[in-house]
């Protein structure tokens, strides 16, 4: 899953992945030991793109009489088998654009052909896979920031994520927003016009004086607090240019942090090759000694301020003036190919209609000599796709093949900002207008400290946002075939860890498609080189895929097409 601000002890500032793996040399690599069908009459069925696919006729019984037939042969002896070769060592981490994401795109899109899935995209030299160009880009160290008589450095007094506006020496004159929150009772934003303009914002939310946030609930932190994103996003929205960020918190400590990122802040980031300018946003993150510099003020002023605000509960009166600088901060560019891989299975009498099975199979990589292997995030998710393609197409060979249409599909770029999906979406093989829905798998093999020694669970986020009969068929289905705890708190439109904006489910729920995303939760191995297979626990995982079948069983048979009847935060 898509990185959050819970990623790395020490990283609570950033909360972000950085992207794809910088080449390594193969002697640098620590390698880890480790352990007959019915002929029936054809149809077919035109996608967007001009292919022509067949189906098998509708078999005349009911097809909800054969889901618990079809879940029993999603099992933990073919998860474990498909993923022991997905998460291996010899895929590399399955780093975007690199060699091991290239072996797992070849791994599926033939485990698709031999399940009989249909190839649907044309134009491609496979057609199982939907090649797009991605550009690769990395910060030069000859970065700086010079204001005054000074001049700051790279990895010293600064570093930053995103595209960069300053490949060339410009001339900076920021706006400070304060904490650059806006919302109901509170807006940093109110009277200050940051069109195009660089912003100066600081970092975590006001405290009241009993160290409590005063924005979240019952004191808890406030997603503002604890992911930078948020703040990014509204500075995005408001027509910034970019984003400075500073901490002040001495419990964040800029020459401790910077040495532990500096090999995530090294290695190459990914966007679009045609993003737009106006895409996503620089975020450069200031040393307390900088932030101080452009800010033209000191400790005790700058305690001050934040002690007054949060006493308040509102923004107060900017003491400050902000000092012009200088920032150069040039990036190397080049472009690479990466692909999303497509299995199809046309439906009966309601083929028109298609619902998605979506799971990310791209990980983050070799991180310091580490094969990072992604077993849960998301080798799960990828192979429960695989198991729900080979239960539905033998429900079809043996004549009970669901009414819609289902797309399996695997994107690649999740963790470098759902940038798969994105493209899916933006290019869809299939109308979007004729996608009921997007059941997404992320990170379903584990357990996270919350629910240690209680019973099966799996977090459901989404399913309630766009169509309430999307959240009733998860529900039902649950109750009817799984019984396990179905956990909804990330539902929460205030949840900090924005869980619901972080996996790919949300660029189908962009698009107004009902969207249910089931993961596990975050752990300790969560983006660490320890997620591996031996610590995947099969039946759990077992039967977090069988509740996901069952609901794609349900809304591919059901009379109706599920309805978008709410717009849900």
């Amino acid at each position: 899953m898509s990185t959050s601000s819970s990623f790395l002890a020490g990283l609570l500032l950033v909360g972000a992945t950085v992207s794809a793996v910088a080449q390594q040399a193969p002697d640098k690599i620590k390698v880890k030991k480790k352990r007959g069908a019915k002929t029936e009459a054809p149809a077919v069925v035109q996608p967007t793109d001009g292919a022509v696919l067949t189906t098998p006729t509708l078999a005349t019984d009911k097809p909800t009489e054969w889901a618990g037939t079809y879940a029993a042969t999603i099992t933990q002896e073919d998860l474990r088998q498909h993923l022991t070769v997905l998460a291996s060592d010899a895929y590399e981490g399955r780093e975007t654009g690199e060699k091991g994401q290239k072996m797992a795109a070849d791994y599926l899109s033939t485990e698709f052909k031999k399940l009989g899935l249909a190839g649907p995209v044309t134009g491609s030299d496979n057609p199982y896979l939907q090649h797009f160009t991605m550009e690769r880009s990395t910060w030069e160290e000859t970065a700086t920031i010079k204001a005054g008589t000074q001049t700051y450095k790279w990895l010293t007094d600064f570093y930053a994520m995103g595209n960069s506006p300053f490949q060339q020496a410009t001339s900076v004159q920021p706006v400070f927003l304060g904490y650059g929150i806006e919302q109901d009772g509170y807006s940093d934003y109110t009277g200050k016009d940051v069109q195009g303009k660089d912003v100066l914002i600081l970092l975590g939310e006001p405290t009241g004086p009993d160290g409590k946030p005063v924005l979240g609930k019952d004191g808890a932190p406030s997603k503002w607090g604890n992911d930078y994103r948020a703040k990014a996003a509204k500075a995005a929205e408001k027509g910034a240019r970019s984003v400075f960020f500073v901490s002040f918190d001495p419990n964040n400590n800029f020459d401790k942090l910077v040495p532990r990122m500096m090999p995530y802040l090294r290695r190459p980031s990914i966007s679009f090759k045609d993003a737009k300018p106006d895409g996503r946003r620089a975020a450069f993150f200031l040393s307390p000694k900088l932030g101080y510099q452009l800010l033209g003020s000191n400790a005790a002023a700058v305690t001050k301020y934040m002690d007054a605000t949060g006493k308040a509960g509102k923004p107060v009166a900017s003491p400050f003036k902000p000092v012009k600088f200088t920032i150069t901060a040039p990036k190397k560019r080049e472009d690479f190919t990466t692909e999303n891989v497509l299995g199809y299975l046309e439906g009966t009498d309601k083929k028109d209609e298609v619902l998605v099975l979506s799971a990310h199979y791209d990980h983050i990589g070799i991180i310091n000599g580490e094969v990072n292997n992604g077993a849960d995030d998301d080798g799960s998710g990828t192979v429960t796709v695989l198991e729900m393609a080979q239960a539905f197409m033998k429900a079809k060979a043996e004549g009970h093949g669901p009414r819609r249409s289902i797309l399996f599909l695997a994107v690649t770029g999740e963790e470098k900002g759902l940038l798969g999906s994105e493209y899916y979406t933006d290019h869809p093989v299939f109308p979007l207008a004729q996608t009921v829905a997007d059941l997404n798998t992320d990170m379903v093999g584990r357990t996270d400290k919350e629910h240690e020694g209680k019973g099966d669970y799996v977090y459901v986020i989404g399913s309630d946002k766009l169509s309430s009969e999307l959240h009733e068929i998860v529900l039902n289905a649950n109750a009817q075939y799984v019984k396990m705890d179905l956990d909804f708190r990330f539902n929460d439109p205030e949840d900090p860890n924005r869980f619901y904006y972080r996996s790919d489910h949300y660029n189908f729920a962009k698009h107004k498609i009902p969207v249910a995303f089931f993961f596990n939760g975050v752990h300790d191995d969560y983006h660490g080189a320890g997620d591996e297979v031996e610590k995947i626990e099969f039946p759990k995982m077992e039967k977090r895929a069988r509740l996901v079948f069952h609901s794609a069983w349900e809304l591919a048979n059901r009379d109706t097409r599920i309805v978008v009847d709410s717009n849900k935060k």
